[in-house]
């Protein structure tokens, strides 16, 4: 059994048919005509934050799909509390054809995948957000000018090493496209996300830079793309990273006019507005930060069929009807009386 937790999991060829599903999954959405794959089914959604785009996404996935979703917030389960994160993620997947969670800690949901006996997806931890990141590549390839390929494609990430850009950073590198973060010196990729981009290059022959000047790098741009500058339990940094990023890291309308005339803005939102991008940024018509929020639904509807249903039990139509003679032989039988 496999779970979606990282995209460095799976092969370039791996991902690309996983995008071709979005695509067959979004067209068939587009004209009312898709099918119940998951009919039956259920998800379990593990969520330690609020979320828009995820818990959304994936409730409205599952239900389009014939399947059920369960929204599992902080108080409403033992996550890990009075009850440890073995028992919870045993218990889950006893009644539940997969798990989505959303953690703040990277280790909590390794340990969830540790112990589930259905597939476990990554909804964004500390560390990463695969789902997202595949749901860019997607929307890359819809926005991309026709005449490039995949390998022709360049993407600046301006702003600090999210979990966003760490993903980013190994799906871009292990798609073989050419990935460019920017950022001050102390917010730069970490080496060890710098050593798993080099090897990536060096199978798919992309590349990799890390650079602290927003302009020069823009220049040949297809895709500028920005997060937030900073994560949860970062707050007190708050006015140390302003200080860092602002004005010369912000995405404003200057630096957007620097790149190429086709470049498209991306961010995976939320946004504070103003601070990383301006609203004349963000509200471009060449910013295309809506169609990554749409194409987040269609990319969920992918991930939730590629893992849940090959795993869906399919018996013969023989065995239906011979289970649905003994439900209702029993159910037509006179109840015992109660005893005096």
């Amino acid at each position: 059994m496999k779970h979606f937790l990282d995209t460095q999991d799976f092969s370039r060829g791996e991902l690309l048919r996983m995008m071709a599903l979005i695509g067959l999954l979004k067209r068939a959405d587009k004209q009312g005509a898709l099918p119940p794959l998951l009919a039956g089914a259920s998800l379990g959604m593990i969520f330690e934050e609020p979320s828009t785009r995820t818990r959304v996404s994936f409730e409205v996935a599952m239900t389009k799909l014939g399947g059920h979703a369960l929204y599992l917030k902080p108080g409403e389960i033992h996550l890990g509390e009075r009850e440890n994160i073995k028992d919870t993620s045993q218990v889950i997947s006893r009644m539940v054809d997969a798990i989505e969670a959303r953690t703040l800690k990277n280790k909590t949901l390794l340990d969830l995948a540790a112990n589930a006996t259905v597939p476990v997806i990554n909804g964004l931890t500390d560390y990463n957000h695969p789902t997202q990141v595949v749901c860019d590549v997607f929307t890359m390839l819809e926005h991309k000018l026709p005449e490039k390929e995949l390998s022709d494609l360049r993407v600046v990430f301006i702003g600090d090493a999210t979990n966003v850009c760490a993903s980013l950073l190994m799906m871009c590198t292990r798609m073989g496209m050419h990935f460019t973060h920017v950022a001050p010196p102390k917010y730069q990729a970490p080496e060890a996300w710098q050593r798993i981009g080099r090897e990536n290059c060096a199978v798919s022959g992309g590349s990799l830079t890390i650079s602290d000047d927003p302009v020069a790098s823009v220049r040949d741009a297809d895709f500028i793309y920005t997060d937030l500058w900073w994560w949860v339990g970062q707050e007190a940094e708050i006015p140390e990273r302003r200080a860092a990023f602002m004005p010369r890291y912000q995405v404003n309308l200057a630096l957007f006019e620097a790149a190429p005339p086709h470049a498209r803005m991306m961010h995976c939102l939320p946004a504070s507005r103003g601070v990383e991008a301006t609203d004349a940024v963000l509200d471009h018509p060449r910013s295309i930060i809506y169609d990554q929020s749409e194409n987040r639904l269609h990319t969920e509807k992918a991930i939730l069929v590629t893992f849940i249903h090959p795993r869906l039990r399919k018996p013969p139509e023989a065995l239906r009807q011979w289970h649905a003679g003994q439900i209702h032989s029993f159910l037509s039988e006179p109840a015992l009386e109660s005893a005096p």
